[in-house]
């Protein structure tokens, strides 16, 4: 059996026009060989339920830098009695409550003596002006269940943002214009193996064999733990952060990287 994760912005999703083109084909290869494309991204359930549709991913998916893991009911074979249920999903939390991680935003900024500026502390228009996203695009965003993005202080050591961070009992990762403050046990990479290890119980004997493909730090943790890592490269080249691993980099990138890249890996494989 095999399984795809996948990020969504810069990855599957090209990172200037967030158009998916050149992935079609290897999509709808995947899809006729009944084998799930996961979406595991740092977006609300929100937003990637509205991108999948759009882009016809029915699959499992990982929201809020892997806080959540969404099961469909198409899926309910994967249920266990450690999910609970959001609206048509069956849904394993894994992170905190948004309520709790705000608390949490307000306590950092007390901690380092700066006024931290959280998704919650703007209005749409602000979203929309930061960001360069459309006013429902926004909405979307700003629905956020488990996590915090706030204005990454740039002024502030990395080092020592961490480390309040844990005193805290939050975790955050680091972003060049955001960072998110999530639950401190909230991660892609352990949202992944959760979800890997609910394949494995109800397909025993049945080896599976992951596909990871992300384009940033913040991707890092997926992976790290699946079988084939896959690095989409920017248009300037893979990211600084995620060179010298020694792992598969994709010949182009974004969506047409994504492509190729995935065609030939499972041309390559036997599952």
């Amino acid at each position: 059996m095999l399984l795809i994760f996948t990020d969504l912005d810069g990855t599957l999703l090209n990172s200037d026009d967030y158009g998916y083109d050149g992935a079609i084909r290897a999509i709808a290869d995947l899809q006729q060989q009944q084998i799930p494309i996961i979406p595991v991204s740092s977006k609300t359930r929100a937003e990637v339920e509205v991108l999948s549709t759009e882009i016809g991913l029915t699959d499992s998916f990982i929201v809020e830098n892997g806080s959540a893991i969404f099961i469909p009911p198409h899926q309910d074979y994967l249920f266990s009695e450690e999910m609970k249920i959001a609206g048509k999903y069956y849904f394993r939390q894994r992170g905190c409550v948004y309520a709790q991680v705000r608390d949490g935003l307000r306590d950092l900024s007390a901690a380092i003596g700066e006024d931290l500026t959280g998704f919650g502390d703007l209005n749409i228009a602000d979203i929309m002006q930061l960001t360069g996203l459309s006013e429902p695009e926004a909405q979307r965003a700003k629905n956020r269940e488990f996590t915090e993005p706030f204005i990454t202080p740039h002024h502030v050591d990395p080092e020592r943002l961490a480390h309040q961070v844990k005193a805290l009992g939050f975790n955050v990762v680091v972003g060049d214009r955001f960072s998110h403050l999530i639950g401190d046990q909230a991660g892609k990479g352990g949202a992944v193996q959760w979800l890997v290890n609910r394949y494995q119980q109800v397909n025993r004997g049945e080896s599976i064999t992951t596909i990871g493909l992300g384009n940033s730090p913040n991707d890092l943790a997926m992976l790290e733990v699946v079988d084939i890592p896959i690095i989409i490269p920017g248009i300037k080249g893979v990211h600084p952060g995620l060179t010298n691993q020694g792992w598969k980099v994709a010949p182009f990138p974004g969506s047409v990287g994504w492509g190729v890249a995935v065609a030939e890996e499972v041309k390559g494989l036997s599952y």
